[in-house]
């Protein structure tokens, strides 16, 4: 049906065109309205109204509904793709906000890790201190006690060589030996 009028409305067209005429006198639009007003069908304004009137359907139908309907087609998928952006920004937003806790979560995690990895390294420096410090008191009791004995027995050592060495002496400068 489409194309009958499409048909149509071309052989219409053919047979109401004119010959080109070169404009010797001066460019005048519409000249002939006045000059058939006898016979209003040779004028070609009346014939290019009427040529106006008869494709405004056909060219409605052919050109302007699919045009419009395809405009309108095209407006739907991109308020459409619009509220999908709006929705998956969202949801973007969404999975970041999940993420920065998740990070802030893992950072708690880590501090209390950390935290306690260093309490216990405190733990292990003061017990390795203690130790070390009871061994170093035993070692210096230990020398002490080396020390005092070394030193009683040089005392006795002492007194003893003292008082050979004392009537030694005495028998020397007496000239005669003590008894």
């Amino acid at each position: 049906m489409q194309r009958t009028i499409v048909s149509a409305a071309l052989l219409l067209a053919v047979a109401l065109a004119g010959p080109a005429h070169a404009s010797e006198g001066g460019l005048v639009i519409f000249p002939d309205i006045v000059e058939h007003l006898s016979d209003p069908f040779r004028s070609r304004y009346v014939q290019l109204l009427v040529l106006f009137l008869l494709l405004i359907y056909p060219v409605n139908q052919l050109v302007l509904k699919p045009l419009l309907a395809v405009l309108d087609a095209r407006a739907a998928r991109i308020e459409g793709a619009r509220k999908r952006a709006g929705e998956v920004g969202t949801q973007a937003e969404a999975v970041l906000a999940r993420y920065r806790a998740a990070v802030e979560q893992a950072r708690k995690q880590a501090d209390e890790v950390r935290k306690g990895a260093l309490e216990g390294a405190r733990t292990d420096q003061a017990r390795i201190l203690s130790e070390a410090r009871s061994a170093a008191e035993g070692e210096v009791g230990a020398a002490r006690s080396s020390v005092a004995g070394a030193l009683a027995g040089a005392r006795t050592t002492l007194r003893q060589q003292s008082e050979v060495l004392a009537r030694e002496a005495a028998a020397s400068v007496l000239g005669r030996t003590l008894s």
